[in-house]
């Protein structure tokens, strides 16, 4: 009976196996697929650059030399090293500072993340442990946060050795092309199997220093079924390696030999990575994007039922009314204001005013004729044309002041009469002014009325474009355009500050090891603002400068407090770096 269950159990796995293969054929992003696909792409001798990283410390005369076709070879090797161990350093530090964000919260949050942010099978199964518990509530939750703790640990572990090993391999390589780079231009049918002899050195050392990755992976509990396979880089072949000079055979077997190594490290750091990644947005927020997907098919449904297709004319009437409300809108409130402005701007001041400027004139005219006459008699002089009226309207006032005293007797044989009429047609002249003011207050107020309707729409235009500048400039990362990505360039710059400083600690400990590890995140760190801030730094005409001054942070030899003085200038002179409102 035992033997008939495990027969059967045998047969079920070789068909699972067999289907699970099969659907892997079709599905061309799964990681053996894909790795595969990169494999076969990859070629002896020829470089795939994904994105530009910082430039190797080779010397500027390096392909000018005598042995032009096999350096070219050698330069595509060391760039394609370079290259694929930086990408290999992002795709670690990415997951890395995810776990470490999470090893950082509370216990209450970690349990929550392996519950809730792990996808619907991980919810199931873990819901399933809490109702299935014999325990007391406490204990089954505290368990819970423990295997959380333990779950992200694990994975902070693996990525942190991993970056560990990676970063240390990058410190290697960059010093050892930087110490034998002016040598290989001076002698390169010495130097050049020297190299090739010390990057093979190198893959041991790296296979010596992340092996034990894999014994652990296979051994450990809390992967998800993931499949790993080992890391065995191959030697050099077998050439005379203390022979001076190599012939072309040689040095393309060996040359070979590396671009195979750094396939297997390739795929081997994309395994690992993958079993111990960060989960991606759609498993962290697959709760949200469940309820809206059941709450898009409850719309779809309903609108199903008031459809056409149901026999139900609410749909097309509900597009009508809202076709109708679009269109009466843009005329309401875009096309009738504009016309309106329009019309108000071009046409208003040929409108008839309520008061005609000539009859305002006509009556100024009478009232200083009146004044005048009066003056003259009153003072028995002669006045000028052009007296002021105001002058003239104190006289005026001054011998009505007199006149009022005996109104009756003046105003028979007296100049009160005459003083009253002077007032009236003062009165008369202030109203018409007045009139004409009030009329120029209404045509102002129509363009007011007009720009007023219009408002909305431009409201919503403003919204639409900020909508769009925001897109457009995508703030977000470091090579955005905005503030924001200066403020996360200018955080790169001091990440590599912050890293100096931690590899010349090391270095005065005497801790060689944790050195070398360091300078080699100070070349991740010093890469990504490489390649975050060059078109940037091009547009603005200092790419040259900030070429240079990365480059001397990049080199080994250079003394700390120099680079320090260097980042300290970069924080405050480059304009592609300085966040705006800092350069006021």
């Amino acid at each position: 009976m035992a033997e008939t269950e495990t027969s059967n159990v045998a047969i079920v796995s070789l068909y699972s196996n067999y289907l699970r293969n099969r659907l892997r054929a079709f599905y061309p992003f799964h990681p053996s697929n894909l790795l595969r696909f990169l494999s076969n792409l990859a070629a002896p001798f020829r470089s795939i650059h994904h994105r530009q990283c910082i430039p190797l410390p080779l010397p500027s005369n390096f392909r000018d030399s005598s042995m032009i076709i096999k350096e070219s070879r050698v330069h595509g090797v060391l760039e394609d090293i370079l290259e694929h161990v930086l990408l290999n350093l992002h795709s670690i530090e990415k997951n890395l500072q995810f776990w470490q964000s999470k090893s950082e919260k509370s216990d209450a949050s970690k349990a929550y993340f392996m519950v809730f942010e792990r996808g619907p099978s991980a919810f199931i199964n873990e819901t399933a442990k809490l109702l299935r518990g014999n325990a007391a509530q406490a204990s089954l939750v505290q368990n819970l946060c423990q295997t959380a703790s333990v779950y992200i640990h694990e994975r902070v572990t693996v990525l942190s050795s991993l970056r560990y090993a990676l970063a240390t391999f990058l410190a290697q390589f960059y010093v050892e092309v930087d110490k034998i780079g002016e040598e290989l231009v001076k002698d390169p049918q010495h130097k050049l199997p020297l190299l090739l002899v010390r990057l093979n050195e190198m893959f041991s050392i790296l296979e010596s220093s992340i092996g034990h990755l894999h014994a652990a992976h296979q051994t450990d509990s809390s992967v998800d079924g993931s499949y790993s396979i080992p890391l065995l880089f191959k030697k050099l072949p077998e050439i005379n390696q203390e022979d001076s000079q190599w012939t072309d055979c040689e040095i393309r077997d060996a040359i070979n030999s590396i671009y195979q190594n750094l396939q297997k490290l390739d795929s081997y750091i994309s395994v690992l990575v993958t079993n111990h990644r960060k989960p991606r947005k759609i498993t962290q927020y697959w709760i949200g994007y469940t309820c809206g997907a059941i709450g898009l098919s409850a719309c779809s449904i309903w609108l199903l039922r008031h459809s056409s297709l149901m026999g139900s004319s609410d749909l097309d009437n509900w597009v009508q009314k809202a076709k109708d409300s679009t269109v009466g809108f843009y005329k309401d409130h875009v096309e009738q204001p504009i016309l309106s402005i329009k019309d108000d701007l071009f046409e208003t001041f040929k409108k008839q005013s309520i008061m005609d400027p000539a009859e305002l004139e006509l009556t100024s005219d009478k009232l200083h004729r009146m004044l005048l006459a009066f003056s003259e008699r009153a003072k028995g002089q002669k006045f000028p044309e052009n007296a002021s009226d105001q002058e003239m309207l104190e006289i005026v006032m001054s011998r009505y002041e007199k006149e009022i005293r005996h109104p009756i007797q003046n105003l028979i044989g007296g100049e009160l009469a005459e003083a009253l009429l002077i007032q009236i047609q003062k009165l008369k002249l202030d109203i018409e002014t007045a009139m004409l003011e009030l009329d120029q207050i209404l045509r102002a107020n129509e363009i007011n009325f007009a720009i007023l309707a219009a408002l909305p729409a431009f409201i919503l235009s403003l919204l639409l474009i900020m909508l769009v500048r925001a897109w457009l400039k995508q703030d977000k990362k470091a090579e955005g355009r905005g503030r924001i990505a200066r403020i996360q360039r200018r955080l790169v710059v001091i990440e590599v500050e912050k890293r100096i400083m931690q590899y010349q600690n090391f270095v005065e400990q005497g801790s060689e090891k944790d050195a070398q590890c360091m300078f080699g995140l100070v070349l991740y760190s010093l890469n990504s603002l490489y390649y975050s801030v060059k078109k940037h730094a091009e547009d603005s005409g200092e790419w040259h400068c900030l070429r240079e001054d990365l480059i001397d942070l990049a080199r080994p030899g250079l003394q700390t407090g120099y680079k320090l003085t260097v980042t300290s200038r970069m924080k405050r002179d480059y304009d592609c770096i300085v966040p705006m409102l800092r350069r006021r």
